[in-house]
């Protein structure tokens, strides 16, 4: 969204973390670009020098701003004229809060990965950061991205369903079945060491994405959770499955099943939500379908053609024609899109477009290393009630 009779130009983005064989840096360049808010000018893309370099000009940096160091890139970025306004840092979880922090003191928004910090104290640390300089911060909580997620939490929030009384979401893989990370794959190496990944594994990595969407359709958050978390690869130090019960203050109840070692899932995502009066469900492998149900009337799947969807309006527009189907890429790219209409509104004095505050927040990244802490506990207590306002 751009004011009429404005001239804008594309937010200058620098990055930290996402050079050769990265996983996820070559998604958010991608999600930057595809609706053409931001330009990519900087980045300390590795902890190697080399690799920073090589992947600098793959992504056609200037050798002037490929930085070492992220230290050396606030440093230098700060100092310069035309600065990046936004940092997106897509390392591995110890590497977030540092450099989130340095860039928020320097003035500069940031776009950070999830979990948030290795641990909730960084994490509360990052909040106080946010706070006293006001810096915009986006967390890429993925899947909230997709339309019809979105639909479903409009379509939840507008009553479609009654008062919700059941949620449940699963996220299934089966990539770490085996002990991948033995073999020296990088990807399944840091996610499975705590100095990296933080005391959480399985329930950090994908059991957050499932926590942040049961919250973000259903409009709650739990008062307690009950949690059995247990690591099957022989040798893993950290848990590959998660079982949670999550109890409600308005009665209803809650499932979250989050796994790595189930064969046959390459990135199984479901959500369901029932209520009083129906029920919503989602499946990411069928991205551009909702399934919605009235009790006593047929199912219908609710494609993204129309204005209206299940009595309610749609709260997006399509980037693809009707008949094209969107899926992880345009999410992604929505997150950003919705970064840089925060960011347009601030710098041009108005109010930002309702939706694009649908971005998860920093405080939500908190609420979900919450969510992590209060998992390791109750599994611990072996499956004690936990409340994840108070769990540490």
């Amino acid at each position: 969204m751009v004011s009429p009779g404005t001239v804008s130009r594309r937010l200058r983005l620098g990055m930290v973390g996402g050079g050769p064989g990265s996983l996820i840096g070559p998604v958010h360049r991608i999600a930057a670009r595809l609706d053409d808010r931001f330009e990519l000018v900087a980045g300390a893309l590795s902890s190697d020098r080399d690799r920073a370099r090589q992947g600098a000009a793959e992504v056609h940096i200037a050798p002037d701003r490929s930085y070492d160091t992220w230290q050396a890139m606030v440093a230098a970025e700060a100092a310069r004229p035309d600065r990046i306004d936004v940092v997106a840092i897509v390392t591995p979880n110890h590497l977030h809060h540092g450099p989130a922090k340095a860039f928020m003191e320097a003035g500069i928004d940031v776009i950070c990965d999830k979990p948030l910090t290795l641990n909730t104290a960084e994490a509360e640390d990052l909040v106080r950061v946010q706070q006293q300089t006001g810096r915009i911060f986006g967390v890429t909580h993925t899947y909230a991205g997709y339309p019809m997620v979105r639909q479903a939490r409009a379509m939840v929030a507008a009553g479609a369903i009654g008062r919700v009384r059941l949620v449940n979401v699963e996220y299934v893989q089966s990539w770490l079945t085996e002990p991948l990370e033995a073999t020296g794959n990088k990807q399944a190496g840091w996610r499975t060491d705590p100095a990296f990944s933080g005391a959480g594994g399985c329930v950090g990595d994908i059991g957050t994405h499932a926590y942040h969407l049961a919250s973000f359709v259903s409009g709650m958050l739990p008062d307690a959770i009950c949690a059995d978390l247990t690591a099957f690869a022989p040798g893993r130090k950290l848990d590959d499955n998660v079982h949670i019960l999550m109890r409600y203050g308005s009665g209803a109840r809650g499932m979250i099943w989050a796994t790595q070692v189930a064969p046959g899932n390459d990135n199984g995502i479901r959500v369901r939500i029932y209520g009083e009066t129906g029920g919503i469900s989602w499946f990411q492998e069928q991205p551009n379908d909702l399934h919605f149900t009235r009790f006593g009337e047929a199912p219908q799947r609710l494609g993204r053609a129309g204005v209206m969807l299940g009595g309610i309006p749609r709260p997006y527009e399509p980037r693809a024609a009707v008949g094209h189907p969107e899926g992880y890429l345009e999410a992604f790219a929505q997150l950003y899109t919705d970064m840089a209409e925060q960011m347009t509104a601030r710098n041009e004095g108005r109010a930002a477009a309702p939706d694009s505050l649908q971005l998860a927040t920093i405080g939500e990244g908190l609420i979900g290393m919450r969510f992590i802490d209060a998992a390791i506990a109750s599994s611990a207590q072996g499956g004690t009630w936990v409340s994840p306002d108070s769990a540490r």
